[in-house]
């Protein structure tokens, strides 16, 4: 600002238009934003904006192929071939949500190659929920439910996200999340109503664990949130981590009490005046310590994928160099 002001010489004057072309650029931006517009790959936006969309679209990238690591662990051990059947497509639909993602985030300036280094070298996040292990098979219809369950709320709002290829993405991806969300639930309701004591048992076990890391999926308390108020405000988010929380809470506990579990809230109950229910305090040092890179298996999942990045080295190579043969051939024609 101060530098701005100090205007002696035609470089200064430069600046000075510059800025006020700029300011203009937001203004006009903040307008189209504040009017309900989606904002195209190729429109003017403030670099801020830009570089807030790289870091959530290429962490939900991230999160889907990571998210790909606690079910594929399953495959080989799934009860019955239905049930194999429809994991490998779970797995194959998280894959393909992941190259949804990517691609949508390249349209902001930046590569694959650069998202995938920052994942590997620790550098981006990815959700903390995929740092906990699968023990059982119950867990599996768990993540269907709870997990998947959860990214729904989070991920359907984005549909309207004020950057058009992030919202267009998400159209399909939510269709297919809603598909692993029955899936993992219909698994879960015939292990309580025709399963074994020793199965029923496991689907409460499954629940207990699973239920508050899920809560944390929607991130910090608002107040400790600091991205999330200019998120609202360039319409990237729509509703507030709190509030998706809270209708989390609201629409779960009725499919909890129809499958027959309880979840581990002793604080959990209807308040009739808020016509919501009230639950207990989220233990956010452990949120923050899995997020940090201190959780059950931060380690062995960011080795997963650095060794698949690894070993998929020759088939990236092979195919450029197809790529650059084919490319050849074309100009000697």
């Amino acid at each position: 600002m101060y530098t701005q002001a100090m205007s002696v010489g035609p470089q200064d004057q430069a600046a000075k238009v510059r800025s006020a072309e700029d300011a203009q650029r937001e203004e006009a931006f903040e307008a189209r934003v504040a009017a309900g517009d989606f904002i195209e790959a190729k429109d003017w936006m403030p670099e801020h904006y830009r570089k807030t969309l790289v870091r959530q679209i290429s962490q939900h990238a991230h999160s889907e192929c990571v998210g790909m690591l606690p079910e594929g662990n399953w495959i080989t051990r799934a009860p019955t071939l239905k049930r194999k059947a429809i994991l490998l497509a779970k797995v194959q639909d998280e894959a393909g949500h992941g190259l949804y993602l990517y691609s949508a985030a390249e349209t902001l300036g930046t590569s694959r190659d650069q998202m995938l280094d920052a994942l590997h070298t620790g550098k981006a996040k990815y959700s903390s929920i995929f740092n906990y292990p699968t023990l059982s098979w119950a867990d599996i219809g768990v993540i269907g439910w709870l997990v998947d369950g959860a990214a729904i709320m989070n991920q359907v709002p984005l549909c309207r996200c004020s950057y058009a290829p992030y919202a267009r993405a998400m159209i399909r991806v939510c269709r297919e999340e809603s598909f692993h969300q029955r899936q993992g639930y219909e698994s879960l309701l015939v292990m309580m109503r025709e399963g074994t004591p020793e199965q029923k048992a496991m689907v409460q076990d499954a629940v207990n664990r699973w239920w508050w890391p899920s809560l944390m999926m929607f991130g910090p308390a608002d107040k400790d949130s600091p991205n999330s108020e200019q998120s609202m405000r360039w319409g990237i988010k729509r509703i507030s981590n709190d509030d998706l929380r809270q209708k989390f809470v609201d629409a779960t506990i009725p499919q909890a009490e129809i499958l027959g579990v309880t979840v581990p809230d002793a604080d959990l109950k209807w308040n009739a005046e808020r016509d919501s229910y009230d639950f207990g305090a989220i233990d956010w040092s452990e949120f923050w310590r899995v997020v940090n890179g201190d959780g059950p298996m931060n380690r062995e999942r960011l080795g997963a994928r650095v060794k698949a990045w690894e070993d998929g080295a020759w088939v990236r190579e092979a195919a450029l160099a197809h790529s650059r043969k084919q490319a050849t051939k074309e100009q000697a024609a």
